[in-house]
C-alpha cells in the first residue's frame, strides 16, 4: 500500500531544481518516488482573505475526503455479488493528456499524472471564486448520493425483510412459497384444512396418532407439504366444528396449528411483491449483461451498469477529481501564506515555491521525514 503526500518546496517553479535535490537523496535508499505536481498562479488577494481560505480549505478538504469514502462504500454495497469487481467502478476520468480526458484511468496514474483542470475550474478566476465551485460541486454529489442511496437502501431493506420472513422457522415465515391452492379444501361450508407443526421426531406419532386426536377428521387426510432442520409442515382436514377440541388435544401432544388462512389474491400479491423487487434491484441497481448485434456479429458480453452504479461511478470520478484539486489549493495557499512578508497585506503574486509529489509505501513512511531537514533547513521554507 502507498502513501501520498504533496509537499511545498522552495524553488522556482520554471525549473526543477528542488524536485531534482529530492530525487538525489531519496533515490539511495529508494525511499520514495517523486514527481512534479504542477499547480497554476492564481489570483492571490490579500492576506486576510487566504487565512480565511486556508480555513475553508481545510473543512472542504475533510468533506471531499468523506463524501469519497461514503460512495465507495455504496459502490461495495451495490455490487454485493460482484464484489472483487469494485475497484473497475473507481476511477478518474482525464489527467493524462487532453485528448485522453474521455478515458477512466486508476486513481494513483491520475494523481502522479495530475493536470488542473482549467475548464471546471479557471486559474484566471479569484481564488474564492474557484473554491465556491469546488464547493457547490461537491455539496450537489452529496445531495444527489443522499437521495439516491436512500431510495436503494429502502428497496433492499424491504427485500431483506421478506427474505428474513422465507427463511424463519415454521411458526413465523412466510407461507406464500410454499402452499399451493390443491393443499386445502376451500369454499366448503362444513370442511376445513389445518396447518400442523411436527417436531421431525414426532412424525411417526403423528401418522399415527392425527385421525384420533378429534371425531370428525378426515382419514388419510395429512400430507407434508415443507420442511425444514427442526419439523415439518403438515395439512389435515377435519369439520369446522371440532377446530377448537382438535387444536387442544394437538397442543397436548406436541403437535402446533399454524393459524392460517388460504387467500389466493394475498399469496399471489406477495409472490409478485418479490418478483418485482428482486427485478429491481436487479435492473436498476446492479450490472447486467445484453447482447449487441453489429451486423451479423454478436456481443453477449456487453455490460449495461443500472442507474444508481452507474451514477456512482460517474461522481465517484468527478468527487475524487474535486478532492485532488482541492489538494492542489491548499499547497497553493499554505505556501504563499508561509513565505509572505510581514507587515503586508496585499499579495501580487506568490512568493516562489515548487510543489511535489511524493509516493511512498508503509515501511518507508519513518524514515523519509528525517531527509527534509538536510535538504531544506527550517529558514529556507
Amino acid at each position: 500500500m502507498s502513501e501520498f503526500w504533496l509537499i511545498s518546496a522552495p524553488g522556482d517553479k520554471e525549473n526543477l531544481h528542488a524536485l531534482e535535490r529530492l530525487n538525489t537523496v531519496t533515490s539511495k535508499s529508494n525511499l520514495s518516488y517523486n514527481t512534479k505536481f504542477a499547480i497554476p498562479d492564481f489570483k492571490v488577494g490579500t492576506l486576510d482573505s487566504l487565512v480565511g481560505l486556508s480555513d475553508e480549505l481545510g473543512k472542504l478538504d475533510t468533506f471531499a475526503e468523506s463524501l469519497i469514502k461514503r460512495m465507495a462504500q455504496s459502490v461495495v454495497e451495490v455490487m454485493e455479488d460482484a464484489k472483487g469487481k469494485v475497484q473497475e467502478n473507481l476511477l478518474a476520468n482525464g489527467g493524462l493528456k487532453e485528448k485522453m480526458k474521455c478515458l477512466k484511468i486508476d486513481l494513483t496514474s491520475f494523481v502522479t499524472h495530475f493536470e488542473w483542470d482549467m475548464a471546471k475550474y479557471p486559474a484566471k478566476q479569484p481564488l474564492p471564486s474557484v473554491v465556491d465551485t469546488l464547493a457547490k460541486q461537491l455539496a450537489q454529489i452529496e445531495t444527489d448520493l443522499k437521495g439516491r442511496t436512500a431510495a436503494y437502501s429502502t428497496l433492499k431493506a424491504t427485500l431483506d425483510s421478506l427474505n428474513q420472513k422465507a427463511k424463519a422457522n415454521l411458526f413465523t415465515r412466510t407461507l406464500s412459497d410454499i402452499v399451493n391452492k390443491d393443499d386445502f379444501v376451500l369454499d366448503s361450508e362444513y370442511l376445513v384444512t389445518l396447518l400442523v407443526i411436527v417436531p421431525t421426531q414426532n412424525y411417526i406419532q403423528w401418522q399415527k396418532t392425527y385421525e384420533s386426536l378429534s371425531d370428525m377428521v378426515v382419514p388419510r387426510s395429512t400430507k407434508l407439504i415443507f420442511e425444514d432442520k427442526e419439523g415439518g409442515l403438515f395439512t389435515v382436514t377435519l369439520f369446522r366444528k371440532v377446530i377448537d377440541d382438535f387444536k387442544a388435544r394437538a397442543k397436548e401432544n406436541k403437535f402446533t396449528v399454524r393459524e392460517f388462512y388460504y387467500d389466493e389474491k394475498e399469496i399471489t400479491r406477495e409472490r409478485e411483491e418479490m418478483t418485482r423487487l428482486l427485478s429491481a434491484k436487479k435492473q436498476q441497481y446492479q450490472t447486467s449483461c445484453v447482447a449487441l448485434k453489429k451486423g451479423s456479429s454478436t456481443f453477449p458480453d456487453h455490460k449495461v451498469k443500472g442507474p444508481l452504479l452507474r451514477w456512482l461511478k460517474v461522481n465517484f470520478s468527478e468527487a475524487f477529481i474535486a478532492w485532488v484539486h482541492i489538494k492542489a489549493l491548499r499547497v497553493f495557499v499554505e505556501s504563499v501564506l508561509r513565505n509572505s512578508g510581514e507587515g503586508t497585506n496585499k499579495l501580487d503574486k506568490p512568493a516562489g515555491f515548487q510543489s511535489v509529489l511524493w509516493v511512498r509505501t508503509v515501511r518507508q513512511i519513518a524514515c523519509l521525514p528525517h531527509a527534509l531537514p538536510t535538504l531544506w533547513p527550517p529558514g529556507l521554507g
